[in-house]
C-alpha cells in the first residue's frame, strides 16, 4: 500500500535520494524544503562536486525519468503557521526530517552562526512537533539523528538509553550527551524535545543516530545526471572520506587532523536511505521514542586517509597524507564501542566500504575535477580561540 512520505529537507545531500526512493517504490511523495542550504553555499562560496539543478528542474527531471510526480512545498520550519498548513494539507503517514542546518563547522564560525543553527534547528523541530500533535498526530517522525550527540565517553555507548543503578534502585534514561559542536548540541536539544513529546503527547518517533555519511550516488541519482544529489567535499559542508577522495584527485595532500586517531561510525549513502525505509516501514508505537544508532562500521580518520591514499596511488595519482593542526577540541586517541545492532536485525544489509567503492567514487570525481574549488578544502575554522603569546 502506497504511504504519504513528507521528507523535509528533501532538496539536501541526503533528503533528495531519500525522497527519490520512496517515490520510486510507489509511494506518494512531498518535499518540504526552504531552499537555505544554496544560500549557505552562496555566502561561504562552496559548491557541490556535481552540478545540481534548481528544485524545479530536478524535480521535472525525475517525472520525466520515472513517471512519478514529487510535490515541492517551499517554506521555512521556523514558521510556526506554514508548518502546521503543511501537515494539514498534506496528511503524511511518515514525516523524514533533515530539514535543519547539517554542518558542525558552520556552526562554529562564530555567534552568529551558532546563534543560527541552535534557533533553526531546535525551533523548527518544536514547531514540527506542535503541528504533528494538534493536527497530524498519527504520523510518524523518523528524525536524523547524529551519533555526535553521544561524543566519545570511556563505556560502551548504548542505543540511546542507559539503564542507572543507584542507591539500590534503577531507572532508564536517555544516554547521557557530551556533543562536540553547537551543532551536535542542537541534535540533543532536538532529542530531548522528541522524547518530551512521545512521553507527554503520546507521538510516534524515530532518532536516528547516524555515523559519518560517504558516497556519492544511490540507483536513483545514478539514472541520469540531473538527478544527482549535493555531494560536497568543502571543509564546512562535506564529510571526511568525500573530502579526502577529492583531495586525492585534486593533486593536493590528503590533511589529516592531528594524529589522526579520531575514531567515528561510518556509512554508506545508500545506506542512509536504506535505515530511513527500514525505520518508516515498522513504525514507533504511539507514545514511543525508538533510537537506533545508524552506521555499519568505524574507522579512525587516519585509516580512511591511508585508504584512500592507497586507492589513489593504484590508479596513478601521485597522493600522500598530511597531518595538519587539528582546529577542533576533541580526543586524539580514546574508547569507541557504540552498539548499533538494531537496524541490522530490521534487516539492514550493509554496503561496507572496500576499495572498490572508494575506486568508484575517485572515477567519478575525475569526471568533474574541473569544478573542484581548491581554497574550500581548508577554510580554517576552529573550535576555540587562538592562544594569545608573549
Amino acid at each position: 500500500m502506497a504511504h504519504r512520505i513528507l521528507v523535509l529537507g528533501g532538496d539536501g545531500y541526503l533528503g533528495w535520494p531519500t525522497a527519490l526512493a520512496f517515490s520510486a517504490r510507489g509511494d506518494r511523495v512531498a518535499i518540504l524544503d526552504n531552499l537555505a542550504k544554496r544560500t549557505w553555499e552562496a555566502e561561504l562560496d562552496v559548491a557541490p562536486l556535481l552540478p545540481i539543478g534548481s528544485l524545479d528542474e530536478r524535480l521535472s527531471a525525475w517525472r520525466h525519468i520515472s513517471g512519478r510526480d514529487i510535490e515541492p512545498i517551499v517554506g521555512d520550519l521556523t514558521d510556526c503557521d506554514f508548518v502546521y498548513d503543511s501537515l494539514r494539507t498534506f496528511r503524511p503517514d511518515t514525516i523524514i526530517h533533515y530539514g535543519e542546518q547539517p554542518s558542525a563547522p558552520y556552526s562554529m564560525i562564530d555567534a552568529r552562526h551558532a546563534a543560527f543553527t541552535q534557533a533553526n534547528n531546535v525551533i523548527g523541530t518544536l514547531n514540527l512537533l506542535f503541528a504533528m500533535r494538534d493536527v497530524s498526530p498519527e504520523s510518524h517522525l523518523v528524525k536524523l539523528g547524529t551519533m555526535g550527540e553521544y561524543g566519545t565517553p570511556d563505556v560502551d555507548i548504548e542505543e540511546g538509553y542507559l539503564t542507572v543503578r543507584h542507591n539500590g534502585r534503577s531507572h532508564t534514561f536517555l544516554y547521557p550527551k557530551t556533543p562536540g559542536s553547537m551543532y551536535h548540541l542542537s541534535k540533543v536539544h532536538d532529542s530531548h524535545n522528541i522524547h518530551f513529546a512521545t512521553r507527554i503527547w503520546g507521538l510516534r518517533a524515530t532518532d536516528l543516530n547516524q555515523g559519518v555519511v560517504y558516497g556519492i550516488e544511490t540507483d536513483q541519482t545514478a539514472l541520469d545526471p540531473r538527478l544527482a544529489t549535493s555531494f560536497h567535499y568543502d571543509e564546512i559542508f562535506g564529510t571526511a572520506l568525500n573530502r579526502f577522495c577529492v583531495q586525492a584527485v585534486a593533486g593536493t595532500p590528503i590533511t589529516v587532523y592531528g594524529r589522526g586517531g579520531q575514531t567515528r561510525g561510518y556509512l554508506n549513502l545508500r545506506d542512509t536511505v536504506a535505515c530511513v525505509t527500514l525505520a518508516s516501514d515498522t513504525p514507533a508505537e504511539p507514545g514511543a521514542l525508538r533510537i537506533f544508532n545508524q552506521f555499519t562500521e568505524t574507522f579512525t580518520v587516519l585509516e580512511l586517509a591511508e585508504r584512500v591514499c592507497d586507492a589513489a596511488l593504484h590508479l596513478g595519482m601521485p597522493a600522500q597524507l598530511e597531518h595538519h593542526p587539528n582546529p577542533r577540541v576533541e580526543a586524539e586517541e580514546h574508547y569507541y564501542n557504540p552498539r548499533h545492532s538494531a537496524l541490522l536485525e530490521l534487516g539492514l544489509q550493509p554496503h561496507l566500504l572496500s576499495e572498490e567503492l572508494i575506486d568508484t567514487m575517485l572515477d567519478r570525481i575525475v569526471a568533474h575535477r574541473e569544478r573542484i574549488r581548491l581554497a574550500s578544502l581548508t577554510m580554517d575554522i576552529r573550535w576555540a580561540p587562538a592562544r594569545v603569546t608573549d
